[in-house]
């Protein structure tokens, strides 16, 4: 396969699985929004989006306030932050158009559809009046890309280059998402050698603040009944971290996205994509044999920031093996 080709067939994954992961994280804020809070606990919520996203200088020299109209604004239509929805979704489009000869019609077209659906939606006014219906919205096209793009594209090359793409952006967001809601929610909770949990106020008002922040991040990975039908006990921290981490068959988890990756990447290994698979293969050794009690017990930030590096440096190197025009 050409470089060109595979590299447009990568970042169409990679832009609309970008595009549902942003939607994800605005639709599960806006909701917490809507609960008896102060200001400050609001503005605080809509700064970790920005956060997770590493926006925050970039929203800072465009907006004046950080609220949910701000925020909502530059991360849904504005065409000048370029992980936008509506940026993302623009950039898969222009990437399925440019290898319109290896998709199926089908992927074509629900890519197609939904970038123009989306700037009808955008200028009926949808999104002021609903936000969370438009973020459902862009979940429920992401999700029928996918089952699209398996269910009607031959299994060769062309297929696993954009499953890489899906699964190196997905493992970054849960990492970059992980990282920052625990170090706001959960900076109190464990003490640096014990990993025991420490509570706030009274024991009613710790859990009811558990409950809702924590249901918060499990919503927003579709992780929620899947806690509920693993742990079949109270949402706690730790347990989160764990199936968010460890767990292979939570489809969002960073163990279930490496074990894609790994998989997709050695159907498409060369001979010069070597050391890019066996980078790959320690990261997914190291989450198949991990305990979460040792990532806890030496620290999940500094785990997740090394992770997240170890995710970058793969998609460099799966850059300089695949998709860039080898030199003459």
């Amino acid at each position: 396969m050409l470089s060109r080709t595979a590299d447009h067939l990568f970042w169409m994954a990679r832009y609309m699985e970008r595009a549902e992961n942003t939607a994800r994280m605005l639709d599960v804020n806006y909701q917490m929004s809507l609960l008896p809070q102060s200001a400050d606990e609001a503005e605080q919520g809509w700064r970790g989006v920005l956060g997770i996203s590493e926006l925050t200088a970039s929203f800072k020299e465009r907006y004046p306030t950080c609220d949910a109209r701000h925020v909502m604004d530059f991360m849904v239509r504005d065409a000048n932050n370029l992980s936008s929805i509506v940026c993302c979704l623009q950039a898969a489009r222009e990437n399925a158009r440019a290898v319109r000869g290896t998709l199926t019609t089908e992927v074509w077209e629900t890519t197609n559809q939904t970038w123009l659906e989306f700037n009808r939606l955008l200028a009926h006014s949808d999104f002021q009046r609903d936000p969370s219906a438009l973020f459902e919205w862009v979940k429920f096209r992401s999700h029928l890309s996918r089952g699209v793009t398996v269910g009607t594209m031959l299994q060769d090359e062309a297929l696993h280059f954009l499953r890489l793409g899906t699964f190196l952006e997905r493992a970054d967001n849960t990492a970059r998402l992980l990282d920052v809601k625990f170090q706001s929610l959960a900076g109190d909770y464990f003490g640096p050698r014990t990993g025991q949990t420490q509570s706030q106020g009274s024991p009613r008002e710790a859990l009811e603040v558990d409950f809702y922040h924590w249901s918060a991040v499990l919503r927003s990975v579709s992780g929620f009944e899947v806690y509920r039908k693993v742990y079949r006990n109270v949402i706690r921290p730790d347990k989160v971290a764990e199936l968010l981490i460890l767990r292979p068959d939570m489809p969002r988890s960073l163990a279930a996205c490496m074990n894609a990756l790994m998989t997709n990447l050695t159907l498409v290994a060369n001979a010069q994509s070597s050391e890019t698979l066996r980078r790959a293969g320690r990261l997914h050794s190291d989450l198949q044999y991990g305990r979460i009690d040792e990532i806890l017990a030496t620290g999940l930030h500094a785990y997740l920031t090394q992770f997240l590096d170890r995710v970058g440096d793969l998609g460099v190197g799966i850059s300089r093996d695949f998709l860039v025009p080898m030199a003459a």
